[in-house]
């Protein structure tokens, strides 16, 4: 199936246009985590304790903060959790900082918080259905984990695209991965939405996604300068990016309607992962083009102006 026969786009006459829009969502990403909202890290990564509360009647989270606030629980957060299809529920999580979840008292918020409801709430009776603890040195942890997961798998696919192509194929590839992940946390940050460990898994799951087809774009692009290598570089890569656009639509354009799904109909549970995957879909899509393919250009067009011999994959045509 074929969306766009015989495409034409002049993909990098573009890139000024591409550069100031990622410049826009980066920085603005990168300000908000910054001196705004800060990166926001759920209860897996900072620590605390975690109390998913089910009330008989419909919660009323005004008053669930006053019960708790009138009990010197000042720092809970009181979190409303949507039912099947948006549908509204009758729980509540309520999260408690890192100094409720010390080793040595990890009944604490849980008592702390049945404490207040019961002495200060009187709209509904309720029940403490589930209590998620993580000490401060755990969440420490897997903060460390977690950041070290997405280094490796950074580096690690580097070092395939150097081998399969070349150096510069592999840095431009990880850049746009690194694009797509910063400007993903960057709308985690902007929006005050918490990351937790689902939302990690997302954010892998697109920097596999987003090099995927980035490899689809270079592959095509040595195609093409095997079978024509006095084209110049940036007519290969316009006519390359054509070439898979129908293919690159279609899948993308596939995978973003079932995420937008969970997003939508998913509720609170998968809210953050798949709110990481709508995002880093899109984003991913646009970096293999608007950013991995023009600065591999910008490069190969550097060294030519040093006079320099412009480094090409191997002229290895593979057969799809």
């Amino acid at each position: 199936m074929e969306l766009f026969r015989n495409a034409n786009i002049d993909w990098l006459g573009k890139k000024w246009y591409f550069l100031g829009f990622s410049l826009i969502f980066s920085v603005a990403g990168v300000l908000s985590m910054a001196f705004w909202h800060h990166v926001p890290l759920s209860v897996d990564f900072k620590g605390g304790t975690q109390i998913t509360v089910h009330f008989d009647g419909t919660p009323n989270e005004d008053h669930i903060r006053a019960a708790l606030d009138t009990n010197g629980i000042h720092d809970a957060r009181v979190q409303r959790i949507s039912g099947a299809n948006g549908a509204a529920a009758n729980d509540v999580v309520v999260a408690l900082p890192q100094s409720s979840a010390q080793d040595a008292a990890h009944d604490q918020g849980r008592a702390a918080v049945e404490g207040a409801l019961n002495a200060n709430y009187h709209d509904s009776a309720f029940q403490v259905q589930q209590v998620d603890i993580v000490g401060p040195t755990a969440g420490k942890q897997l903060q460390k984990q977690a950041f070290l997961a997405t280094i490796y798998s950074l580096i690690g696919m580097l070092v395939y695209l150097w081998f399969r192509f070349e150096l510069i194929y592999g840095v431009a590839a990880v850049v746009a991965v690194f694009h797509d992940t910063l400007i993903t946390v960057g709308a985690f940050s902007l929006t005050n939405q918490e990351i937790s460990l689902t939302v990690i898994a997302a954010i892998l799951t697109l920097i596999g996604y987003s090099m995927n087809d980035t490899i689809v774009v270079f592959d095509r692009i040595r195609e093409n300068l095997a079978l024509n290598r006095r084209e110049s570089l940036s007519d290969v890569v316009n006519r390359s990016i054509n070439q898979t656009l129908s293919r690159t639509v279609i899948a993308s354009g596939l995978t973003f309607l079932t995420v937008l799904s969970l997003y939508l109909f998913g509720g609170e549970v998968l809210h953050g992962f798949s709110f990481a995957l709508v995002i880093g879909i899109m984003i991913g899509t646009y970096s293999s083009i608007a950013v991995a393919a023009p600065m591999l250009v910008a490069y190969q067009d550097w060294r030519a102006s040093k006079g320099k011999r412009v480094t090409l994959p191997a002229a290895k045509v593979v057969r799809r």
